[in-house]
């Protein structure tokens, strides 16, 4: 039986042994199962069950290179930086994120809550299932964990000590190029238009100049505004959901950066949902997401203003003018980014299921240009998006310009 001394990619047998030597209630057991279950671009995620007693948990490992391409070798440190992101988390919007119960370091691995009573919501919206609590859940996320890793509220140099621990050169590396670069540029070959779009993809993203240079100033702005401690890869795929709860999981991408990252990648996973309810045309499912669009956008800024004056301890923060400056801007990037993860999930090395699965393949060609139409607006007149309204306008637009 392996030590766990030094690190290794563990299979479920081993697994098995791991849980027994590193969690009390699992050392007797005697009916343990074990289960792969990861689905992701990145980690091994093992879901381990006492089945005498149906305790359970969850194992994720991270290997040296991602499970989407061998091309991405990768430091497995990720998986301390996401357990650390997890636990800080948990201290600002608890409920919201799963307990973690073991960090090792030297193995790689966490062992945390099992969500498995969960739906992992992408699926979910995938069947058109709706949550009447989402907005209210997410955007208390959202403003705990920004508004609570800022230089408005915290000390300024604790927060550059944090700012120094959840450094992430590889993963940032990662976004740099599937998200701000690639889908714009081609640059490594591997994105993968869907036959039939090629001209229309060509036309508004490759050959698009305008947009280029937008891209340009969002990317750099990616890569030097530390403003808080972002999730970093905040779509459907990493939520597990029902009817009463919300748990925010898989921050491997976290780092300091600009707040409107992870709020423009809940909106544009939220449009790939309507997208996806309009090509079915699933009438409820669709006002649903329109609604949740709306409500995110309003309660995101409403909850902010009020965290703000109940938090803030900088004093400069405290001018009413540079509270209105400050939200602006995080609206504008909530703009910008939104399109950008619009884009690159149309075009780009990693795609989403709502899209993929559209059937036929010509219903499937007008919801991926419909998003592209979107994404190009919201990344060239990010202001013009301030409220929930004005995005689902922007999608009722798309929508006649894709008829006409």
């Amino acid at each position: 039986m392996p030590t766990f001394e030094q690190y290794f990619l563990m299979n479920t047998e081993n697994v098995i042994h791991y849980v027994k030597s590193k969690i009390d209630s699992f050392q007797n057991a005697k009916h343990i199962s074990c289960t792969e279950i990861g689905d992701g671009n990145l980690n091994y995620v093992y879901r381990v069950v006492n089945t005498e007693t149906n305790e359970s948990v969850i194992v994720k490992q991270a290997g040296t290179t991602a499970r989407i391409s061998d091309e991405f070798v990768l430091s497995t440190s990720r998986n301390k930086i996401e357990t650390e992101a997890l636990k800080l988390q948990h201290t600002l919007a608890p409920g919201l994120v799963p307990e973690i119960y073991l960090l090792d370091e030297i193995m790689s691995c966490c062992i945390m809550e099992d969500l498995s009573k969960l739906t992992i919501m992408r699926t979910a919206l995938t069947n058109f299932e709706t949550f009447p609590h989402f907005a209210e859940h997410i955007t208390d996320f959202l403003v705990n964990t920004l508004l609570g890793t800022s230089d408005v509220v915290l000390n300024h140099k604790d927060k550059k000590e944090l700012v120094r621990t959840f450094i992430n050169p590889e993963l940032c590396e990662i976004s740099e190029d599937l998200v701000f670069t690639e889908p714009f540029h081609n640059n490594f070959n591997r994105n993968e238009v869907t036959p039939g779009n090629e001209q229309f993809v060509q036309k508004l993203l490759y050959s698009n100049e305008e947009l280029h240079l937008e891209v340009a100033k969002l990317k750099f702005h990616f890569m030097n505004n530390t403003q808080s401690l972002v999730h970093g890869d905040l779509h459907t795929g990493s939520i597990f959901i029902d009817q009463n709860d919300t748990k925010v999981i898989d921050p491997e991408f976290a780092f300091f950066g600009p707040m409107g990252y992870d709020i423009g990648n809940i909106m544009a996973n939220l449009i790939f949902a309507w997208a996806r309810g309009r090509a079915y045309e699933h009438k409820e499912f669709t006002q649903w997401v329109e609604n949740t669009l709306f409500d995110i956008m309003d309660l995101f800024e409403t909850k902010f203003r009020a965290a703000w004056e109940e938090h803030a301890t900088e004093v400069v923060a405290k001018n009413a003018e540079f509270k209105e400056h400050y939200i602006q801007n995080i609206l504008k990037d909530t703009a910008g980014m939104a399109g950008l993860e619009l884009a690159r999930r149309i075009v780009g090395l990693a795609k989403v299921k709502d899209i993929t699965t559209i059937e036929p393949i010509e219903k499937r060609l007008k919801a991926e240009r419909l998003c592209l139409r979107v994404a190009v607006e919201l990344i060239l007149n990010p202001l013009e998006f301030q409220t929930g309204g004005q995005y689902i306008a922007a999608l009722q637009n798309a929508q006649q310009e894709e008829n006409q």
